[in-house]
């Protein structure tokens, strides 16, 4: 994928060996156990905490990075696994846009139990680019055993209210065929939400590739072009009422779910 193409040039770029090496100086993870909500989840939180001058990466980290990948397979009693991902921040590096945090995050993981009357055992590896001159790629392992009704966090419920503004925007999409793929045209009727916006576009299949947006305003729309490229190399069928639209300002952020036809 050519996301996986970007992320390797940045690690090339920085002359950094890609071999195992010690990063406890410059990234750290813990759990935060959180606790069990009135569904029966369990809200917990994964807090990364980063040197002065470091950063690491949203989701979907923007011209060249390396989004935070979780192996859960050493764990026990995991059902479904839900990211609360709070507002990130959009950099500015050598021309390129990336888009992710500095100093910490405290990402919150809203877990269902296969069996609620069992404890939950978490064990998670997670891998992550972490840059700041340079960037390196970073890999911490988390364990933690979990049961009964825990307790209330105030860095959890800080971060859940740091969520972008989940709401209907009228929004719809063009489409149309290229090459390797897709180009996706969104307009979204949308206020302005800063002097600069950065729109993601992120279809529900991970797999897929997507061209950081190029945006535009018409007075009061918002319109941002993406190229989505598939594994297998050309055009595919794009579910349109999961694709996930995000518009990041400074400080708010709003996103809304699904882009019929225009």
């Amino acid at each position: 994928m050519l996301r996986s193409v970007l992320a390797c040039l940045v690690l090339a770029a920085s002359s950094v060996p890609v071999v195992a090496q010690d990063l406890s100086h410059l990234v750290s993870a813990r759990i935060l156990p959180g606790w069990k909500t009135a569904e029966g989840t369990r809200m917990l939180a994964v807090q990364i905490s980063l040197a002065d001058g470091w950063k690491t990466y949203w989701r979907s980290p923007g011209d060249a990075g390396i989004p935070p990948e979780f192996d859960w397979s050493g764990s026990s009693n995991i059902g479904a696994v839900r990211f609360h991902w709070p507002i990130p921040d959009v950099f500015q590096t050598n021309g390129m846009e990336t888009i992710g945090y500095h100093h910490q995050l405290v990402l919150p993981i809203e877990v269902t139990p296969r069996d609620p009357s069992r404890p939950l055992h978490v064990q998670a590896e997670v891998d992550m680019g972490v840059c700041s001159d340079v960037c390196v790629p970073a890999s911490v392992q988390l364990a933690a055993d979990l049961s009964g009704a825990g307790a209330d966090d105030p860095a959890i419920r800080a971060a859940l209210a740091d969520q972008p503004v989940r709401q209907h925007v009228p929004a719809t999409c063009t489409i149309s065929p290229i090459e390797d793929g897709l180009r996706v045209t969104a307009r979204l009727s949308l206020p302005p939400q800063g002097q600069h916006e950065t729109v993601v576009l992120e279809p529900a299949d991970p797999t897929i590739w997507v061209s950081p947006a190029e945006v535009t305003r018409d007075d009061g729309t918002l319109i941002a072009t993406s190229d989505f490229v598939s594994p297998a190399g050309g055009p595919f069928a794009l579910d349109r009422s999961a694709l996930r639209v995000t518009v990041l300002g400074r400080g708010r952020a709003v996103e809304t779910v699904g882009c019929p036809a225009g």
